[in-house]
């Protein structure tokens, strides 16, 4: 049986793409990075693979917005072969700047219209965030959190992850239907760990399939239990880290 395959796309900017690549490496597919104006002049790349990844960093400078630019070129250029890929059953994840672009090209917790209800803005402290923050699931709907039952912590690192919907409605509505999967959780001590003041603790959100999630926290950067600050005396050092389950099972799911 062939190796699952995913496509990490990246564009000027994005800087976690070898990082996504090795992680869906480490978990058994075939992984190939390519860059948004290849795949825009040969949308049939998407026809070959079960997984598609938008990594993290600072696509186009973030100028505008974080992720605007790069959503607005995937919108313009690649709409129909993304929403065709989705429909068609395939995995959708977005990291960090991915999850921003993927509100913003309506890929993710819009309307049908394809107008975006949600949106990741400035963190309420005004300034970049780079640090491990406690998280916790919520329901089963999404494939790629299975088997993530206690509370993992992983690494974040934005200015602009504060989750905020259009209306209170709108994020009552994501709660309802088990949309709002991964909520920031709290310390050894019961204290918060929301480090950017997203309502309702959202550190990720799923499509009403599951199979399209985005996540501001990083998984990519916690595939081995010695990346974690405080692996020695918490971890086994042959382990892996909390953030590979994520890409184990996104490629159990499709293989």
């Amino acid at each position: 049986m062939l190796s699952p395959r995913a496509l990490v796309l990246r564009a000027p900017g994005t800087n976690c793409d070898h990082e996504t690549a090795h992680a869906f490496e480490r978990a058994g597919a075939i992984a190939r990075r390519v860059h948004v104006k290849a795949l825009a002049e040969k949308p049939t790349l998407l026809d070959d693979v079960q997984i598609l990844c938008i990594p993290g960093g600072f696509s186009y400078g973030d100028d505008i917005a974080s992720g605007r630019i790069f959503a607005l070129e995937l919108a313009l250029r690649l709409g129909d072969a993304l929403r065709a890929f989705r429909d068609r059953g395939g995995l959708v994840l977005g990291i960090c700047n991915g999850f921003q672009v993927l509100l913003q090209t309506g890929l993710l917790l819009a309307d049908a219209a394809g107008r975006p209800r949600a949106a990741l803005a400035h963190n309420r402290c005004g300034r970049f965030i780079d640090r491990w923050v406690r998280l916790e699931v919520r329901g089963a709907k999404c494939p790629f959190l299975q088997g993530l039952d206690a509370p993992f912590d992983l690494p974040i690192a934005h200015g602009e992850g504060r989750f905020v919907t259009a209306a209170r409605a709108d994020l009552d509505a994501f709660a309802a239907a088990g949309q709002l999967v991964l909520r920031y959780g709290t310390d050894a001590a019961g204290g918060p760990t929301n480090p950017n003041g997203a309502a309702a603790d959202v550190a990720g959100a799923c499509d009403a399939t599951g199979r399209v999630f985005g996540l501001m926290p990083h998984p990519e950067r916690f595939v081995d239990a010695t990346q974690h600050p405080a692996w020695s005396g918490r971890f086994d050092g042959t382990a892996a880290g909390a953030g590979l389950t994520i890409f184990v099972n996104a490629v159990k799911t499709v293989s």
